[in-house]
């Protein structure tokens, strides 16, 4: 990024330059930000030139193939979130008076939370808002919320996993949804296989059998058993529990799986059981960008969404 030049005035801050700050921060390297922000690199340096100029500070830094905030791209990236939650509120607010609840909305969520929650709620909608269309984003492991973020979705259904942005993340409004035990699940002929709750210490020489990294069930199982007292031996691995419910009844290996994601699956060769102590848990959660929660459109989503986690088994 170019330095502003000295005797360079401060001027009126463009917000669009506010929202690629953002998306630069987030994503680390500009490249990755034009790319969720549908714009050229080029052009993404240039904004940001512009908004160094308008600021009169330097933003950004290079450092090594990414970039990373100055202090003063830290202080403008705070109030540039406030902005833009604002922004978020006038836009519900202008949408509430115009008077409709009527249009699309996009949700990014995890396949096991479209087939329990977020189906459930469109068929809600379908009922208490026809007017509200749907439009589904199957998007796993950690892709859900930087959707949101870009503005690629309007609404995620996301999991807690590490690195995620915190509850009290000035970026986003979030709704608890549900908590969910993850269960054991070992072949059947497994020596704790009669065992009514397993403790996971007794599985720390097993092979291990769960999603890649990245996905947020991984961090989930990694956790747990590091609780445990042991680092499990991933020696199979799949994003798609149905695969590894079946790999564990082939014999290969046990594994955890989230409780909801077993409901209505067959698990043939294999016993499912409870585990023994504190158990690793998935929370789920909906979120918005701040300052959207009150929209007319998002607002009646989040409320569906809330109702059919209702009827969830929670931890």
């Amino acid at each position: 990024m170019r330095a502003p030049r000295p005797g360079d005035n401060g001027g009126v801050i463009d917000p669009r330059r506010l929202r690629i700050l953002r998306a630069a921060a987030d994503h680390r390297t500009v490249t990755a930000a034009a790319a969720a922000l549908y714009l050229t690199p080029s052009a993404v340096s240039q904004q940001l030139a512009a908004l160094e100029q308008e600021t009169g500070h330097t933003l950004l830094t290079r450092s090594g193939k990414g970039v990373r905030l100055t202090a003063a791209g830290a202080i403008l990236l705070e109030h540039a979130n406030a902005v833009l939650a604002q922004l978020e509120r006038a836009e519900a607010e202008l949408a509430a008076y115009a008077g409709g609840a009527a249009g699309e909305v996009t949700v990014a969520a995890f396949a096991t939370g479209i087939a329990e929650v977020l189906a459930p709620a469109i068929t809600r909608l379908r009922d208490t808002h026809p007017s509200i269309r749907v439009r589904v984003r199957d998007a796993e492991g950690d892709e859900a919320l930087p959707l949101v973020l870009d503005g690629e979705a309007d609404l995620a259904l996301a999991v807690e996993y590490r690195g995620a942005p915190r509850e009290d993340d000035s970026r986003l409004s979030r709704v608890p949804l549900y908590a969910e035990p993850f269960d054991a699940v070992l072949p059947a002929g497994h020596p704790l296989a009669q065992v009514p709750n397993v403790p996971l210490s007794a599985l720390a020489d097993d092979d291990w059998i769960g999603p890649y990294p990245g996905n947020p069930c991984h961090d989930v199982m990694l956790l747990a058993c590091e609780l445990a007292g042991f680092q499990p031996e991933l020696v199979h691995s799949s994003d798609d529990f149905r695969a590894v419910v079946a790999l564990a009844g082939a014999g290969v290996g046990v594994a955890l799986v989230p409780r909801s994601a077993l409901r209505g699956m067959a698990q043939k060769g294999t016993v499912v059981r409870p585990v023994d102590g504190p158990a690793a848990t998935r929370r789920v959660f909906a979120a918005v960008r701040r300052g959207a929660e009150r929209h007319p459109l998002f607002h009646p989503v989040l409320d569906a969404l809330a109702e059919a986690a209702r009827g969830l088994p929670t931890d």
